[in-house]
């Protein structure tokens, strides 16, 4: 995305002074680890304020402040609970938010106790969040990404990184997952998606799964966007744990190969740092073996 905002700790500041004199004398900092879609910035020490890096992401604002008290009273560990929703100003042109802040390190810093009990951990918060109701929820599309929606949206993309990749990996094999995956179509009622279960988006506190954070890409749909840390994250009897944790039908798993390959094609496309291509490599190769033997 081309359009991103330039975002700094004086156009916070603006913002939060200009619409929220209330907090203006709190101090604002950046968040030590930042995500993609939204710049965050601590306002003071028990609260949060982002501000999506570009148009794209502006819808995120408003789900989450709509969504995210329905939906935390029945999950398992908490999730972000919002304060406020702040208006375009200050030469910002999109909606922002605030939230309280939650204690914690993301699964890429904090220390897991045991990887077998974060994967079920996370096994269980998903089928939690799969079992609440899903009527009046927001449809897969693009303002998800197309998270929780049908595959297919990303086949041009992905055939063209098969394309460009030819001799580096396995095309062949490649190409019989995803197609695979196109093939195994979502028949059954929309669930609730969480559209980004990653390890950036989990807090850890004592080794444990502590809460789960940016709601950004939740829908309800397909809920095989979700299953990618199988491959993007565990290994050995972790992955086997969050497998077996998660209930999924063979369908389920073939889709979310899908979304795994398109993403680790896609990235491997887009790196030019070796060791970077080497882990996308990786993560192809996990999820072609694993289409392999589910054959």
């Amino acid at each position: 995305m081309t359009d991103r905002i330039a975002i700094d700790e004086a156009l916070v500041r603006r913002l939060v002074r200009s619409q929220f004199p209330h907090w203006a004398d709190l101090p604002i900092r950046r968040v030590a680890v930042d995500g993609w879609d939204n710049s965050t910035f601590h306002l003071g020490d028990t609260m949060k304020v982002r501000l999506p890096n570009a148009p794209g992401y502006a819808a995120q604002a408003a789900k989450e402040l709509h969504w995210l008290p329905r939906l935390a009273p029945l999950l398992p560990v908490p999730i972000p609970s919002p304060v406020a929703i702040g208006e375009p100003g200050e030469g910002y042109p999109l909606h922002w938010s605030i939230y309280h802040w939650i204690d914690g390190e993301t699964a890429l810093a904090g220390p897991i106790g045991d990887h077998v009990r974060f994967a079920r951990d996370i096994g269980k918060f998903l089928l939690a969040l799969q079992a609440i109701d899903a009527t009046g929820g927001p449809p897969a599309g693009r303002d998800s990404f197309f998270r929780g929606g049908d595959l297919s949206v990303y086949d041009g993309e992905t055939r063209q990184c098969l394309a460009e990749l030819e001799g580096q990996i396995d095309v062949a094999a490649a190409a019989e997952t995803w197609d695979a995956a196109l093939a195994a179509e979502w028949r059954d009622p929309p669930v609730w998606v969480h559209g980004d279960i990653a390890p950036g988006n989990l807090l850890v506190r004592d080794g444990r799964l502590s809460a789960v954070l940016d709601f950004g890409c939740s829908a309800v749909g397909d809920p095989a966007c979700d299953l990618v840390m199988a491959w993007t994250f565990f290994g050995g009897a972790g992955r086997a744990a969050f497998i077996e944790a998660v209930e999924a039908d063979t369908g389920t798993w073939a889709r979310a190969r899908g979304w795994a390959l398109w993403k680790a094609l896609l990235l491997r496309v887009q790196y030019s740092n070796p060791q970077k291509q080497a882990a996308e490599e990786r993560i192809i190769s996990a999820v072609v073996e694993h289409h392999r033997r589910a054959r």
